[in-house]
């Protein structure tokens, strides 16, 4: 293994996959037991879906952009060479991975399907659970007490 990644967060798989294969299970479990919203949501859940895809897809472009302006990896398996804390980043410490969540489960909502719903939220779960905690350890090992201080005073999440 190259230093350069031995040396990152210990992540070895690009978290959009997580993602994509909760949707990809979601889709299978809905094509032999489907959950569909009520006639009645259904204007409401397009209007709310394509808000949240909308909103998604800007966390996540507007994100990346900061990533690339600062000459940083937005791989999770590379390490950090430079701290962003603007953008988006002054109120989530995610702001991608939030942007994937909201993205997937607006693609629920806008295909009326509450198990892909679902699945953006169990990926946000094992994102939560396996990924972050080691991306923070990363990221205070390689900043200290200035991401410390950041993780005071910014959310997870929301």
């Amino acid at each position: 293994m190259r230093a350069d990644l031995r040396d990152g967060p210990g992540v070895w798989f690009p978290p959009p996959f997580v993602y994509a294969a909760c949707a990809a299970l979601a889709w299978w479990l809905d094509r032999r037991w489907p959950l569909r919203p009520p006639e009645s949501l259904h204007g409401a859940l397009d209007t709310l879906g394509a808000l949240l895809v909308a909103t998604g897809l800007a966390l996540d472009l507007s994100s990346l952009a900061l990533f690339w302006l600062e000459r940083t990896s937005a791989l999770p398996f590379r390490p950090a060479t430079s701290f962003v804390a603007r953008g988006a980043y002054r109120f989530t410490r995610n702001p991608m991975y939030l942007g994937l969540t909201l993205l997937v489960a607006g693609l629920g909502l806008l295909v009326e399907r509450l198990g892909l719903v679902a699945a953006g939220l169990a990926a946000a779960i094992v994102i939560d659970r396996f990924v972050i905690p080691r991306e923070e350890r990363h990221l205070e090992t390689r900043f200290g007490e200035t991401y410390r201080d950041y993780k005071r005073r910014v959310r997870r999440w929301l």
